[in-house]
C-alpha cells in the first residue's frame, strides 16, 4: 500500500499541489488525468522522493523509493551508455543479476547501440524494461503510452495487466482515455493541482463524457470552420 497524506507542493509562491490524499493499494492500476500543468508529474515525482514537499508519502514497504520503477516522461541517458548497460545499471542498484538481459528484450531494442542515439519510443520502451527487471512492487509510468508505436502499446497495456495479476500498485498517466480505460480500476482526476474525485471502472464512460464536455465546450464554433 502507498498512502499519501495532505501532500502540498509549491515552488516560491506558486502552490502546485494541495492537500492531496490518495491511498494505492496492491493489485489494482491507478489513472491520474488533467490537463497540461495540472501538478501529474509533480505528484509523481514527490511520490518518488525527487521532489521536497510537506505532507507524508508513506508505504508497506520503506524506504518507497528502494521498490518503485518510475517511468518518466522523458527519461535521462548519459551520453555514452548502451541499452544494455542502462539496463544493468539499473539493475545493479537494486543488486538484481542480469545474466539474461537478451532474452528477455522484449522490445527489440538495439541494446548494444547508445541509448543517446535511441528515438523517443525506443528510449521508452528501454527505460520500461530496466523497471520491469527490477522486479519493483509499485510501479509510476507517466505517459508510458506518448510516443511509442503501436505494437508496443500493446504491449505496454498487456504488461500493466500482467503487473496487476502480480498484485503489484500502478499508477499511470495519460492523455489517451481509452488506454487508462481499458487498463485502470480507478480514475482520479486532478485540477489545478487538487484532486477533484476518484472515478470507478463502471463509471469511466462518464467520466470521458463530462471531460469532453469541459473540454470541448463551444471551442469548435469559435474556429468557424468551413
Amino acid at each position: 500500500m502507498i498512502k499519501v497524506t495532505e501532500l502540498t507542493k509549491s515552488y516560491g509562491t506558486k502552490q502546485v499541489l494541495k492537500n492531496i490524499n490518495l491511498t494505492f493499494s496492491e493489485g489494482n492500476v491507478y489513472g491520474i488525468v488533467g490537463e497540461n500543468g495540472a501538478g501529474k508529474t509533480t505528484l509523481f515525482r514527490c511520490i518518488a522522493g525527487l521532489e521536497d514537499y510537506q505532507g507524508e508519502v508513506k508505504s508497506k514497504l520503506e524506504p518507497l523509493k528502494n521498490h518503485l520503477g518510475l517511468l518518466l516522461t522523458e527519461p535521462f541517458f548519459f551520453a555514452k551508455i548502451t541499452g544494455k548497460e542502462y539496463i544493468q545499471l539499473l539493475c545493479s542498484a537494486r543488486k538484481i543479476k542480469t545474466d539474461n538481459i537478451e532474452s528477455r528484450n522484449i522490445f527489440d531494442l538495439p541494446l548494444n547501440q547508445y541509448a543517446s542515439t535511441y528515438s523517443t519510443g525506443m528510449k521508452k520502451k528501454l527505460a520500461i524494461t530496466a523497471i520491469l527487471l527490477q522486479n519493483n512492487k509499485y510501479f509510476i509510468l507517466d505517459e508510458p503510452f506518448n510516443g511509442v508505436d503501436i505494437q508496443s502499446n500493446i504491449i505496454i497495456t498487456e504488461i500493466i495487466h500482467k503487473l496487476k495479476e502480480l498484485k503489484k500498485i500502478v499508477i499511470i498517466s495519460s492523455h489517451i482515455f481509452s488506454t487508462l480505460s481499458v487498463t485502470c480500476d480507478e480514475i482520479h482526476l486532478i485540477k489545478n493541482g487538487e484532486f477533484i474525485k476518484p472515478v470507478k471502472r463502471e463509471d469511466f464512460s462518464k467520466l470521458e463524457a463530462e471531460m469532453k464536455e469541459i473540454t470541448i465546450a463551444n471551442k469548435l464554433e469559435k474556429l468557424e470552420l468551413i
